[in-house]
């Protein structure tokens, strides 16, 4: 029994994206033109022009208006999980930052804060009664002024209320671990959990993403805690191919247990 053949946009799919991981196409380099690639693979406009619309949804390329199609330069930025926070680390208190700053970018972002009554999804993740207030602060983070990260962020105005970081990006420092050491809350952990799923149309709008052959992010649902409180919980989405995560999780030493030892 035969494997049945992949369709023929599928094949010029699989070739372009081979010589670009492989390192064959770097970035910056320019695709041949549709017309080049039918009379090399001998298919239709419509087929040549299906498949670079799947590799630009995938972000291995990008299309230059009058100029063609060009290899997407896909530095990543670096996501560690278990050192990104720590209270230790040099430079900015804002870990987006030093992502930014580690990978050679220039870290901007946009924020707006505003206080809004606890939606029941909000109340759960916190702790808190549907309509208690939150202050909500939306942002786009950006590196070298491409769109890197969307996030809504929700923080208890029982906790922050009143003090000099209520508003996120007015107060004396920035990062939710070193904001919430300024006022005395000593968070101990987070929890993250992380899904994929296809964007939104106002996502891809923020993030400048190819919406013609759709594009997937990766969703990230955070909580910080300090003790048994909640004191902050954040939608975080990206683009997969912006962001690259690590995490790093600690193992139990072993020791060997009273049953393994020889008599």
């Amino acid at each position: 029994m035969t494997s049945k053949e992949p369709p023929n946009y599928q094949r010029v799919v699989d070739d372009l994206r081979s010589r670009i991981l492989s390192g064959q196409l770097g970035p910056g380099d320019k695709l041949p033109t549709e017309k080049e690639l039918q009379q090399r693979w001998g298919f239709s406009t419509t087929i040549i022009k299906h498949a670079l619309t799947l590799l630009r949804s995938e972000g291995l390329i990008e299309g230059r208006r009058g100029s063609g199609n060009y290899v997407r330069d896909r530095t990543q930025l670096v996501r560690r999980a278990h050192s990104r926070d720590m209270r230790k680390r040099l430079g900015s208190t804002s870990p987006f930052a030093r992502d930014s700053e580690a990978a050679g970018k220039q870290p901007t972002w946009e924020a707006n804060s505003r206080r809004i009554p606890a939606t029941p999804r909000i109340a759960g993740r916190l702790g808190l009664q549907t309509g208690d207030l939150v202050m909500h602060t939306t942002y786009r983070y950006l590196a070298d002024g491409v769109p890197i990260q969307l996030a809504d962020s929700y923080e208890p105005l029982s906790i922050t209320g009143g003090t000099p970081i209520e508003y996120p990006e007015q107060g004396p420092v920035i990062g939710v671990v070193a904001r919430m050491d300024f006022i005395g809350v000593n968070i101990d952990r987070y929890v993250e959990e992380v899904t994929s799923r296809p964007a939104v149309p106002e996502e891809a709008d923020a993030l400048e993403l190819d919406r013609r052959g759709g594009r997937w992010v990766i969703a990230i649902e955070r909580t910080y805690y300090a003790g048994q409180t909640a004191v902050e919980f954040a939608d975080i989405v990206f683009p997969g191919d912006r962001y690259r995560l690590i995490y790093e999780v600690p193992v139990d030493p072993w020791s060997p247990s009273a049953d393994s030892e020889k008599p």
